[in-house]
């Protein structure tokens, strides 16, 4: 695995005191990893910009962890809709019979549809206490590093 350089380090220490402090930006750190893991495909960059500018978050590192989760997010898609689809006792979406195929586009992209909003209450009811898990977590591990101590002040 390759170290990184002393330049490399000198920006990293720059960027990470660059007025932020360690709750905040474990919490941007959080955030972003939460919405990255949403069962859509293709709202959470948006989410994400939207929420750090509303929120004052740092834009970049927002996008980081969303972009870090974006592996888990494909994961994570059929466990939430099965999770979800429990929630609300709906049928499972895997037990189709042959006249699935013979519908309509308009009831396919209703169940299709279903489906997401199943996935997507399942992730509510997970990203809540995990952004709250990750914050404490990633707070711990960030006053640990020397150039977030500086920032502390700032929170």
């Amino acid at each position: 695995m390759r170290r990184l350089s002393a330049a490399a380090k000198r920006n990293m220490t720059h960027w990470l005191s660059q007025g932020i402090s360690p709750r905040r930006l474990a919490l941007t750190l959080a955030l972003g990893f939460a919405i990255g893991c949403i069962p859509v495909v293709g709202i959470p960059t948006l989410l994400c910009a939207m929420i750090a500018l509303a929120l004052r978050l740092n834009v970049p590192a927002i996008q980081v962890a969303n972009y870090a989760a974006m592996p888990l997010q494909f994961l994570l898609i059929v466990p939430f809709t099965r999770l979800g689809g429990s929630l609300v006792s709906a049928r499972p979406p895997w037990v189709l019979d042959s006249r699935v195929l013979q519908l309509p586009s308009v009831a396919i992209v209703a169940r299709m549809s279903s489906l997401a909003g199943q996935a997507l209450l399942a992730w509510l009811l997970v990203a809540v206490p995990a952004v709250i898990l990750m914050t404490l977590v990633f707070t711990f591990m960030l006053r640990r590093i020397p150039a977030m101590a500086a920032a502390e002040a700032g929170d």
